[in-house]
This record gives C-alpha cells, sequence and structure tokens, in this order.
C-alpha cells in the first residue's frame, strides 16, 4: 500500500500551503488525520506493491518496526470483520508490553473510538467491527498447533530462542494455520540476526525484505541520541548490527557459528551451582583493549553455563580490578581466573588491592587464542556449555575466532572471548598444563 496521489500533493506542498490546507478541514476530517499512516509513514514502512506472502522488516533500533507491524495489523482489520489475527512474540510478556501496550503498540496507533478491547487473561483483541487477533509466545510452538488465522505480525524474530528449534517450529505451525481468507500473509520485523530463521526466510522465493537503519528515522528520535550512540559504537560490528541493520553471517572456518551459539542459549540459570569463576584477560594498557571479565558456572548437572560479560573498556588497572572484584560477590564467585601474560605478579597484585579475598589462578597463554579456543568450541558442539542470556560483543568476538586463521572478529582483541575460554577450561578441562616442548633433562 503507497501512499495516495492527495497525499503526496500534500507532502509535496510548502509548509504554509499545507497549514492552510489542513486548517480548512472539518472537525470530522481532522480527527480521521490523525491516526492516517499512510500520511505519517516513511515509504519504507508501507508494504511493498506485488504478490508475496512474507515481508520481512530488516532494521535497526528505532528504525520504527514496532509503529510499522503495529499499522499494517490495523490496517487489514480495517472494514474486515473476518481477520483473524496472530499476534507472535519473543515471549507472551513482551508480546504484551510491546505489540499490544507498547507506545508504537496496536492500542496506541488506533483511535479510541476504534480500539479493540483487550482480554489478556485470554490472550485476545477483539476490534469494534468483530475482528480478532491473539497473543503468542515463540517459546510455545504448540500453542500455534491447530490455531487458523488470516494476517500474523511476527516481531523480533531474531531473538526468538531457538534451543531444541523452538523458533522454527514456532514458524511452521504458524504457516500450517495461515489459511483463512483469501490473501494470508505475515509481517516479520526484526533486528537483524544470523539466526536459522532468518536465514531461511532470506532464501524464499515469496519473501520481500524491507532494510533500514536507525537515522532513517532520525525525525522522530532525539538528536543526542543518536550522536551518542553512533560516538559510543561507531563503525564496530555491533553498530553495523544495531544500528545500520546489517546481517553478519559467519566466516568460513569460524569455531562458533550464530546457529551454534543460538542452539545452546538458556533463558535462566538454574538454582545452584557446583563452581562459578571469574575470568580475566587484563589488557596490556589502560588506553588499549577491553579487559575481559567473564562469568561462567558449572552445574551440577555437569554443563558449563556462561552467566555475565562484565567487560570493561579502557579501564585503568584500579578501575577494572574492581570490576572484577564486583562481579565476584555478585556471583558468589570461588576463584579469579586471570592470564598473567602481560606480567603476573602486577595481575596479581592488582587484584589483591581491590580486596578480592578469593583463590586467584594465574595462567598463561603459550598458543594463540585461536588454537587455545579450540577445544572450548569442541565442548559448545557437544552440548557442555550454554550461554544464560545473550552477550551480543562476547558472541561476535567468538564467530571472529577462526580455526588455523587466527582472530577476525570486531576490535583488535578477542578479550571477552579469551575471558570465556579461561572460564570455561578452568570448568570443564581442568587446570591441565599446556603442551610444551621440554629440552631440559
Amino acid at each position: 500500500m503507497r501512499r495516495n496521489k492527495k497525499l503526496d500533493w500534500l507532502l509535496s506542498e510548502p509548509a504554509a500551503t499545507r497549514l492552510a490546507h489542513l486548517a480548512s478541514l472539518s472537525d470530522e476530517e481532522k480527527y480521521e488525520l490523525g491516526p492516517n499512516w499512510q500520511l505519517w509513514a516513511r515509504p519504507e514502512q508501507l508494504p511493498p506493491d506485488g504478490d508475496w506472502r512474507v515481508w520481512l522488516v530488516m532494521a535497526g533500533r528505532g528504525f520504527g518496526k514496532t509503529r510499522t507491524g503495529a499499522e499494517w495489523a490495523r490496517q487489514q482489520v480495517v472494514g474486515n470483520p473476518h481477520v483473524r489475527l496472530a499476534l507472535v512474540g519473543a515471549s507472551l510478556a513482551e508480546a504484551r508490553a510491546v505489540m499490544v501496550e507498547g507506545e508504537s503498540g496496536l492500542l496506541a496507533c488506533c483511535a479510541p473510538s476504534r480500539r479493540p478491547r483487550f482480554e489478556p487473561s485470554l490472550r485476545r483483541l477483539t476490534w469494534p467491527n468483530g475482528a480478532q487477533a491473539t497473543l503468542y509466545s515463540a517459546a510455545e510452538p504448540e500453542a500455534l498447533r491447530g490455531a487458523q488465522h488470516s494476517h500474523a505480525w511476527c516481531d523480533e524474530i531474531g531473538k526468538w530462542d531457538n534451543a531444541g528449534g523452538r523458533a522454527v517450529a514456532t514458524w511452521d505451525n504458524l504457516l500450517f494455520g495461515l489459511r483463512l481468507g483469501e490473501l494470508p500473509r505475515v509481517l516479520a520485523t526484526t533486528t537483524p540476526r544470523a539466526v536459522p530463521l532468518i536465514e531461511r526466510l532470506l532464501g524464499e522465493a515469496d519473501t520481500v525484505m524491507t532494510r533500514g537503519r536507525t537515522e532513517d528515522n532520525r525525525t522522530n528520535l532525539p538528536a543526542r541520541y543518536i550522536r551518542d550512540i553512533r560516538r559510543t559504537y561507531g563503525k564496530s560490528q555491533l553498530a553495523r548490527q544495531e544500528l545500520d541493520g546489517e546481517l553478519i553471517t559467519d566466516r568460513a572456518g569460524a569455531l562458533w557459528t550464530r546457529a551454534l551459539l543460538e542452539g545452546c542459549r538458556d533463558p535462566a540459570p538454574p538454582g545452584g551451582h557446583a563452581r562459578v569463576v571469574v575470568a580475566v584477560d587484563p589488557p596490556a594498557s589502560a588506553h588499549g583493549d577491553a579487559c575481559g571479565i567473564v562469568v561462567a558456572a558449572l552445574g551440577h548437572d555437569g554443563v558449563a553455563r556462561v552467566l555475565d560479560d562484565a567487560t570493561v573498556q579502557r579501564a585503568t588497572p584500579e578501575r577494572w580490578a574492581r570490576a572484577v572484584a564486583g562481579a565476584a560477590r555478585s556471583w558468589q564467585a570461588d576463584r579469579v581466573v586471570a592470564e598473567a601474560n602481560q606480567g603476573g605478579a602486577m595481575v596479581e597484585s592488582v587484584l589483591r588491592a581491590a580486596e578480592i579475598t578469593l583463590p586467584v589462578r594465574l595462567v598463561h597463554a603459550t598458543r594463540n587464542k585461536a588454537a587455545r579456543a579450540e577445544p572450548v568450541a569442541a565442548l559448545y558442539e557437544a552440548g557442555r556449555v550454554r550461554h544464560c542470556g545473550t552477550f551480543p560483543a562476547l558472541e561476535d568476538q567468538l564467530c571472529g575466532l577462526v580455526a588455523g586463521g587466527g582472530y577476525h572478529g570486531p576490535g583488535r582483541s578477542p578479550d571477552r572471548a579469551d575471558a570465556t575460554v579461561w572460564a570455561l577450561s578452568e570448568l570443564l578441562l581442568g587446570p591441565r598444563a599446556e603442551p610444551r616442548i621440554v629440552t631440559d633433562f
């Protein structure tokens, strides 16, 4: 659906002409003008022409994806009481908070006289004309089995939990039930992530895609936000994904892939741990690389879990030592593991000065980072490591470690990834010395 000629004319006129025209409208016409999405939307926020089944809006944060989804869903309902809409979020809580009740959600987009009645206990919205929408969680694929719909809006599909193939199963069950009406369609809105579901959609012929950047919506975002976020993240890999809407794909030969990491994700750590360690990859100087600080735990089930990425940027020794101490207290760690290649005595003394009373084990790297990481990557493949949450910067670095090829990820050094390797080696591989050639007999 594109802007009509009358709206194009109005937007092309000088401000004085537009104001005069708006002033000449009746009260009823002015009332209708506010929710007229065709008037206010940017062209890329309007549905594409043509015969498509899936419209994939993959753009940076702040682009206006939620508003685009809510307005598209609202337009399907106008004049069509037979619409049965599926609203699928990463969880029911997110579907309600973002897609329905959020600042850009369905309730906010509808004029008061045409606002649907929301029944949270039934997960249902009902419009005055009889059209309905039902909320679903991507974490519960079976809830969509048997349900029938004419349209669907799926939000943030890149963050749907795919442990056990749940995200793909949710999508499949949705499509099987998308059989009402003459032209069933799905809108999927997401920030880019190289996960199996997005990669699958990009390869399907009946998918049309809209790309976009955070700056595309600058008129509706605080100027300071755009300036500060760009100054902080620049052209980093994280900024390319989260702000520029670029899909960061896997490198050939990478020890970790995006699909591997998505498959090892836990929503929350189980209660109780056999061991908890904080691993530290200290920077060579306060003005160089970040200080990698990662917390990991060994469960009673023999599975190691990454709990937190507490990495600090451009920190003095005093500051990063305090960060280590804080992480150890927060997670009740029983040991600190620190790489000592940059000066073992200095590292230990800095940690002790931060009042760390835990045992500190200094480890020395005798192989390059990728070689050290290979046995840990094998533990992920074997299902012995889980990530309790999402750690974008850490996971970008893991995916930049290439077998036999060193590091090709964001930044100069994989400080977060290195700390992760030390933590998991301590928990699962034991304090074994790295192989070395003995020359003294």
